[in-house]
């Protein structure tokens, strides 16, 4: 049958038919390259007949092609969302259906409708530590599953797409300053050459796959109150292609665009307690890059909208791209990490202290939390919050973990990235190891020492749940015969509210 436009605008017009439906009203929505139609429990989406430089719809074949192809990727992803894919025949009688018996005219993604109000975009304020933490878990879980792919091609591309960006930038010169593009590109080209070897080496490892590729707030939802990703790439192989840590920028560019700095760092640090390889930590010196990029590029998106837009929507346009340049510029030019230890008996809340502190550390996302707790849970192969004997704790378990925390920083450091170490740190030689790190890097370091009293801390290890530490009643009164020797850090009474420590760490880390 002919690949004729009336067709297409013939299918599209049944779609919209609340009769086509069983009289269900119906939404449609319309974008660049598809249209959905939502009705009762179902939703349908039609790619449309165009052609650009990155997709092809342009014949029936095509969009069945794409259609499958949006299935398959995403199909891992959200298998409660995407159903199937459904034609749009001709009937005997002359008129359509939807997956009838005659000879299809159009293709459709058939998926289960959601409350289309419960996208992590139109939920972004409300987003807290909780659910900030479940979407760094889904991220890694998608990623775990996600299939190693030949990353020549893509590293290529991100060298390809800085000049892109200037070209693109040029055209609209009153959104985006001259001296300001050319900053940007000279930036972004330095750091593409220094990390493409990173990246060629990252490649080799595995860890370039077939990513989501669109991951940012629009693109997850909660269902039962859990983060779902949907709507992955499946029209283009190089836009499909990318480090894990790349996929994961846009995330956390569009959580830091927003000015939601506490959720991003904890997505930032769940991914990665989530995929503990080490060289995760080494990739680190990419994601300035990465996020620099994934802001440019949509920066450049919003400003193309201008040449359609009515003159009442121009000014917000050129304001939201102005916003994402401005993100790139600070992105690629991050100030330089330093080096945080918290230390304290068991219930003086350093952990929540850390995580609260981390946000703030520059660069963005915030700093990596480097937990005790966590890394002997790792090192004896357990899950988070499983407990272990009082053997995982023995002094050679102990400096076993105390070395594996230092390891980590150091290649945090390394990266160009800041790190907060949460760990008792009882031993004065433990604490002047600590301080060798920041030093031999010479990077700035602060050690915070926290300090409450006992009944305090009973109560506080008495309530925890769910949690990565073992401490308990026992050991908060056993601690309390340590002999910690002198304390050159910082100290801070934690025995008031967790708001109070917050703000004395806070000061404290400021002070020179």
């Amino acid at each position: 049958m002919p690949d004729r436009a009336d067709v297409q605008d013939e299918v599209l017009a049944f779609l919209a038919d609340p009769a086509t439906h069983g009289g269900e009203k119906v939404s449609r929505i319309d974008t660049h390259a598809a249209s959905v139609f939502l009705a009762g429990n179902r939703a349908l989406k039609v790619k449309r007949a165009v052609r650009f430089p990155f997709l092809d719809y342009s014949t029936l074949e095509k969009r069945k092609a794409a259609c499958e192809a949006e299935l398959a990727v995403n199909a891992p992803y959200a298998p409660k969302i995407y159903r199937g894919v459904v034609p749009i025949t001709r009937e005997a009688d002359g008129k359509l259906a939807v997956g009838g018996a005659g000879a299809a005219v159009e293709w459709a993604v058939h998926m289960q409708r959601f409350d289309e109000s419960r996208t992590l975009d139109h939920l972004a304020e409300g987003i807290d530590a909780a659910l900030a933490d479940a979407l760094g878990h889904a991220v890694a879980a998608a990623h775990r599953q996600s299939q190693p792919r030949d990353g020549d091609a893509w590293i290529a591309a991100l060298g390809a797409y800085i000049e892109e960006h200037v070209e693109a930038f040029r055209q609209h010169p009153r959104i985006f300053p001259l001296d300001d593009i050319a900053a940007l590109a000279g930036k972004s080209r330095d750091a593409y050459e220094r990390i493409t070897p990173l990246l060629r080496e990252r490649s080799r490892d595995g860890f370039v796959r077939r990513i989501h590729g669109d991951l940012h707030l629009g693109n997850i939802v909660l269902i039962k109150d859990k983060p779902v990703l949907f709507d992955a790439i499946e029209f283009s192989d190089i836009i499909a292609t990318g480090d894990i840590f790349y996929d994961l920028a846009f995330l956390l560019m569009d959580l830091l665009e927003r000015g939601l700095k506490e959720p991003a760092n904890i997505v930032f640090n769940r991914y990665l307690a989530e995929d503990r390889r080490i060289e995760n930590l080494d990739a680190l010196a990419a994601l300035p890059f990465f996020l620099s990029m994934r802001a440019a590029i949509r920066a450049e998106v919003t400003a193309a909208r201008m040449e359609r837009a009515a003159d009442t929507e121009r000014r917000e346009i050129a304001k939201t791209a102005r916003a994402y340049f401005a993100f790139a510029l600070r992105a690629i030019a991050p100030p330089p990490p330093r080096l945080v230890a918290v230390g304290g008996l068991s219930g003086t809340g350093k952990s929540r202290l850390a995580q609260s502190l981390a946000a703030n550390v520059e660069p963005m996302p915030g700093a990596v939390v480097i937990r005790s707790d966590l890394e002997r849970k790792t090192l004896f192969g357990v899950g988070e919050t499983e407990k272990l004997p009082a053997s995982a704790y023995a002094a050679e378990v102990n400096a076993r973990v105390y070395a594996t925390l230092t390891d980590r920083a150091r290649r945090i450091l390394a990266a160009g990235h800041s790190a907060i170490i949460d760990a008792v740190f009882a031993r004065p030689q433990e604490r002047t190891v600590v301080a060798a790190v920041g030093a031999s890097a010479k990077i700035p370091f602060r050690g915070l020492f926290l300090t409450a009293d006992l009944d305090t801390r009973l109560r506080r290890v008495g309530a925890r749940a769910a949690d990565a530490s073992d401490a308990d009643a026992a050991v908060a009164k056993s601690q309390e015969s340590y002999d910690v020797g002198p304390i050159d850090w910082t100290p801070i009474d934690a025995s008031g509210p967790p708001e109070r420590t917050l703000g004395l760490a806070r000061s404290a880390l400021k002070a020179p």
